[in-house]
């Protein structure tokens, strides 16, 4: 299994991320970090850990480029993204998703995600409980959340990788098109297996709304799929029940 971090000035945060990973319970974990060039200390966190991780770090073309650069390094039978910001609420959690992969026999596995406060890891301010997959929701504006996702290499390899052109919704994008378009077997695994801090630069201004319906709807057209009229204004609206949520039902 490989795992998968893009990080660009995230001193305050990565080591969280990395020491997340490392304690994780299932023994095979190739873990790769694509820095972006960091210039706040991020290489030097990266360096310390000598051989425990393997690290590049240089320009890249965006955050999508960047998870290509890790994608083509990665030699795990599984591939797996955790944001330098983020890390797993326990160290089953890789465990877990390599033991449905096996059990199942799927191309892929999801989970759910939280959202705790930035400063206090301990407050949780959002719970995105994904659900069972039916093809049918991606037209009533349910995606599965990026980071939750786990899926073959041999998939990204047959199907394609992020296209980086997309600026906020290549993840949509590649996922629209793996089980949409390309109706990949998935399971879904009802427990948390993602924490993501928010208050951070990934919290999105209405201005990145716009820019990510408008990327959303071009996700669509360039698989030459077609939504709904409601489907990509439903996308966001859906989510706003997680924010009455802390925890599973």
């Amino acid at each position: 299994m490989s795992i998968i971090t893009v990080s660009f000035n995230s001193a305050q945060t990565i080591q969280d991320t990395i020491e997340s990973v490392l304690s994780q319970d299932y023994p095979s974990v190739e873990y790769i970090v694509v820095d972006g060039a960091s210039k706040d200390g991020t290489v030097d966190i990266l360096k310390s850990y000598g051989d425990k991780i393997k690290w590049i770090s240089e320009p890249d073309k965006g955050i999508y480029d960047a998870m290509n650069k890790g994608l083509k390094l990665a030699t795990g039978e599984v591939i797996g993204i955790i944001g330098s910001d983020d890390f797993y609420p326990n160290n089953h959690v890789l465990s877990h998703i390599m033991q449905a992969f096996a059990e199942f026999g799927t191309d892929s596995v999801y989970g759910d995600k939280q959202y705790v406060d930035f400063h206090d890891k301990n407050k949780i301010v959002r719970y995105w409980q994904t659900g069972e997959y039916h093809k049918e929701n991606w037209l009533n504006g349910w995606m599965i959340p990026h980071l939750a996702f786990y899926l073959k290499k041999s998939v990204y390899d047959k199907n394609g990788y992020y296209l980086t052109d997309f600026k906020c919704s290549g993840d949509y994008e590649l996922m629209l098109r793996m089980l949409y378009k390309y109706q990949i077997s998935t399971h879904y695994l009802p427990e948390l297996v993602i924490t993501m801090r928010t208050g951070g630069t990934s919290n999105a201004s209405f201005k990145h709304r716009i820019r990510a319906n408008k990327e959303d709807r071009r996700a669509w057209n360039i698989n030459n799929l077609k939504p709904r009229w409601y489907t990509l204004w439903w996308k966001p609206l859906s989510k706003i029940g997680q924010l009455f949520k802390n925890s599973r039902n």
